[in-house]
């Protein structure tokens, strides 16, 4: 499935993919809310995601990447951008991407990134492998493999929020929290706020706001 907000987009890749062998497109998203909606009544084998798809107010198709892992928990998703910015592959990677791919190598390198994804493998645009490989690690990141969106909203339920509150000041659907949260939930292996917040105080989550 090909999810872009650029029809001429998509009709490029779709001809670079039903021309593989073994690859067939089965559905086209020009925005994150048809692109979960879609991916969840097709449950593709693969999703090539832009990443910088408009979704709704405030947010874009990286906010709605654990929406779209949670929904389909089968289907691999191939990031397809223009943002060479590292940091933008390890957040993805970190939401549950399969693969992250440069629109400027949209051709073999495409192809090949999915043909991993499908085969469960992970694939990294070389350039910014190496580019992740030399940086120091980050001495101050979110614990537990959260990531930032995550780390925010696991403040917010500490601090008593509701999902439509969290929703409402994030810019993010219900939903959308929802999922976030089971992701924090099965990261953090907690489940009930009480426990959310205690982990929260335990790591100083709180003192800064």
């Amino acid at each position: 499935m090909l999810a872009d907000d650029h029809a001429v987009v998509r009709s490029g890749l779709r001809l670079i993919l039903d021309g593989e062998d073994g690859m067939r497109v089965v559905a086209e998203a020009g925005n994150t809310d048809d692109a979960v909606r879609l991916t969840r009544a097709h449950r593709p084998q693969v999703l090539v995601l832009d990443l910088n798809m408009p979704g709704g107010p405030g947010s874009s198709s990286l906010d709605a990447l654990p929406d779209l892992v949670a929904g389909s928990p089968d289907t691999a998703v191939v990031v397809l951008t223009m943002q060479s910015d590292p940091q933008f592959a390890r957040s993805a990677l970190g939401a549950g991407a399969k693969a992250y791919v440069l629109k400027e190598s949209a051709d073999a390198e495409l192809v090949e990134a999915v043909r991993r994804a499908a085969a469960g493998e992970v694939y990294l645009n070389p350039r910014l492998g190496a580019q992740l490989a030399a940086e120091p690690p980050a001495p101050a990141g979110p614990p537990d493999d959260l990531t930032q969106r995550e780390l925010e909203i696991l403040r917010l339920i500490a601090l008593g929020h509701t999902n439509a509150e969290i929703g409402e000041q994030l810019y993010l659907s219900v939903r959308t929290v929802e999922s976030h949260r089971a992701h924090i939930q099965q990261k953090l292996r907690r489940s009930t706020r009480a426990e959310l917040v205690r982990y929260a105080l335990d790591r100083g989550l709180l003192e800064d706001g």
